[in-house]
């Protein structure tokens, strides 16, 4: 990822803490000519490995699995994002430009093969996004019925061997323009843009 300093992340902390909040990523393999990606939540696990782990899991009739098995594969985690109009700026000789966040983590996919771990992953994916809600969802089924669901589902891990992050919020603009920006993205109402301009008053 093209990266110039201004819009670097804040710290490494920023990294593990972006993947976690958006946390839907695209997967991206490669097999000789042709590229494979699939749009999957991924879990973090901090504490493991050098640099952590994410976990997952796709559709087992979806072929990308078999492919990227063993291969190195890019995880990107995409923030919040929003337009900025250089008629905000009050200024002359600006451009349009678009403020966002992301994340890229590159890794060697590993497949998780047992179906005890696999149902676990499940689970602890499902407890996840499942958290903070009135009544949460679990999975109180019958053992057959998950034992189906379990095989129709590949888990797999990936070790983190790299990450890159991209904080791109107006950094290089001088402190009145990005006031502006800030101001004009709050009256929005949107939440990408009210997200933004968060990122914005936080970022140095």
């Amino acid at each position: 990822m093209y990266v110039p300093a201004s819009f670097a992340p804040p710290d490494d902390a920023s990294l593990f803490a972006a993947i976690e909040r958006y946390s839907f990523a695209l997967l991206v393999s490669g097999s000789g000519a042709e590229l494979s990606a699939s749009h999957l939540p991924l879990l973090l696990d901090r504490r493991s490995g050098e640099r952590g782990i994410l976990l997952g899991h796709m559709a087992r009739a979806n072929g990308q699995w078999r492919e990227a098995a063993g291969q190195l594969v890019l995880a990107i985690f995409s923030g919040p994002h929003a337009y900025i109009s250089p008629s905000w700026y009050e200024a002359e000789q600006v451009v349009p430009t678009w403020n966002y966040v992301a994340v890229h983590a590159y890794g060697r996919l590993e497949l998780i093969e047992s179906a005890a771990e696999t149902e676990q992953l499940l689970r602890r994916t499902i407890e996840t996004y499942e958290a903070g809600r009135p009544r949460p969802w679990q999975l109180n089924e019958s053992p057959e019925w998950i034992d189906k669901l379990v095989g129709q589902i590949v888990a797999f891990r990936i070790p983190i061997d790299r990450l890159e992050g991209k904080w791109k919020l107006n950094q290089n603009q001088p402190p009145e323009r990005r006031a502006k920006v800030v101001a004009a993205l709050e009256q929005q109402g949107e939440k990408n843009a009210s997200e933004i301009a968060r990122l914005m008053r936080g970022a140095r």
